[in-house]
């Protein structure tokens, strides 16, 4: 997946806006003003930083060496992501979903249903 992939799939969750409060080289990902997805918009390889369940932040990281603790975030609940082949893209997108989920059950019932809506 290469780096466009990766904004283009988080861009298209509902309600998802891109944003960047870390100046321009970091796109972030928000959905009801919280952050989902952090990319890099340079270097390599390139990286994602997804929000994830604790449990499975762990397993994942035994699973593939690309996935590691979240880089400047809180590493119980944030993954950092290397997208170097050895995840595949199937995954990744379950990654970022999975986390955009996360973010939105945390939401207030009015903005969830606001983006079921959608």
């Amino acid at each position: 997946m290469t780096r466009d992939e990766l904004l283009d799939a988080c861009t298209a969750l509902p309600g998802a806006v891109e944003d960047c409060p870390f100046g321009d080289g970091v796109a972030v990902f928000k959905v009801g003003g919280r952050m989902f997805a952090l990319v890099p918009l340079d270097g390599d390889p390139v990286s994602i930083n997804l929000k994830c369940e604790p449990e499975l932040a762990l397993a994942l990281r035994t699973s593939y060496a690309a996935v590691r603790p979240g880089y400047h975030m809180n590493k119980r609940h944030w993954n950092t992501v290397d997208v170097d082949g050895s995840v595949p893209d199937g995954e990744l997108r379950e990654m970022i979903d999975h986390s955009y989920r996360l973010v939105v059950g945390g939401l207030p019932r009015r903005e969830r249903r606001l983006l079921s809506d959608t």
